[in-house]
């Protein structure tokens, strides 16, 4: 299948140095992607809640001589549209698992390179405890990757709350150890996300982010972030590509640790002893 709109445009922003304001103008434009090779300045402005200057900065940013460039060029590799898809009609269902389908491509893609992921592995590995961090619509990816990385790791402490005591909690690993701290940040992003990232950077942590967004507000606190897009077309966004994108770094954690294997043999054991599963 052929790389969407989305995954074009996320290579064009990839590896730049952008203001946290051209972030959003290019979150913006991931999320509107099928779109913005139409919109005016003006109407993109509007869209990203930003200053019409502000586009035309972004896009000079990118290389191009002013925004009527970079649309441009937009149009420009954009695929044609064949008679036979013009003629597909999908409900808002299909368009929201179709969209799904084009962010687990697109993350496909993006594992073409291991290494970030590999290097993930090794940080979370050796952290001991590992804390897991993930609060609102990020808690069940969070919890998700705890429940199963306890089954190989020694000690994974997970921050699913937060208040005023999330930077106790976050103080409490690492004077027990702790070198890393996993977070999923997804949107809408907390505040509070942000500001725990920032201060587990200021202790000394390492931060290893999984965030909807390679521009998600929490990059600018993320020691190495792998962003696995979410899908926006129903009245909640779903998050397919993050869950996965977990599951993959669990894995890249269980090959660096050498017990990994023994521990799901050991659980496995107990849980046939104890009847815990129907079998």
């Amino acid at each position: 299948m052929s790389e969407g709109p989305a995954a074009r445009l996320q290579q064009l922003f990839e590896g730049r140095r952008l203001t946290p304001t051209q972030r959003r103008i290019a979150h913006c434009m991931v999320r509107r992607a099928a779109d913005v090779p139409f919109l005016s300045s003006v109407e993109l402005a509007e869209l990203a809640g930003v200053s019409q200057p502000s586009v035309t900065r972004f896009a000079v940013a990118l290389g191009f001589d002013g925004y009527p460039a970079l649309r441009r060029h937009l149009r420009e590799v954009a695929p044609a549209t064949t008679g036979e898809e013009a003629e597909t009609s999908y409900n808002e269902y299909q368009q929201a698992v179709l969209a799904e389908i084009e962010n687990l491509q697109h993350l496909a893609g993006l594992l073409a390179d291991p290494r970030p992921v590999e290097d993930a592995g090794r940080l979370l590995a050796a952290s001991r405890p590992l804390p897991v961090l993930g609060l609102r619509a990020a808690s069940s990816q969070a919890r998700g990757f705890a429940y199963f990385a306890a089954k190989v790791h020694p000690d994974v402490r997970l921050l699913d709350e937060g208040g005023t005591m999330l930077a106790d909690r976050i103080d409490a690993a690492l004077r027990a150890g702790a070198s890393a701290l996993l977070c999923f940040a997804l949107p809408r992003h907390p505040k509070e996300v942000v500001e725990a990232l920032a201060y587990a950077q200021s202790v000394g942590l390492t931060v290893v982010t999984v965030a909807d967004s390679a521009f998600a507000p929490v990059a600018k606190y993320s020691d190495l972030l792998i962003p696995a897009a979410v899908g926006t077309g129903l009245a909640f966004d779903t998050a397919c590509a993050p869950m996965l994108l977990g599951r993959v770094l669990l894995e890249a954690m269980c090959d660096d640790l050498p017990d990994a294997q023994a521990r799901l043999e050991e659980f496995d054991a107990k849980a046939a002893a104890r009847g815990l599963f129907v079998e």
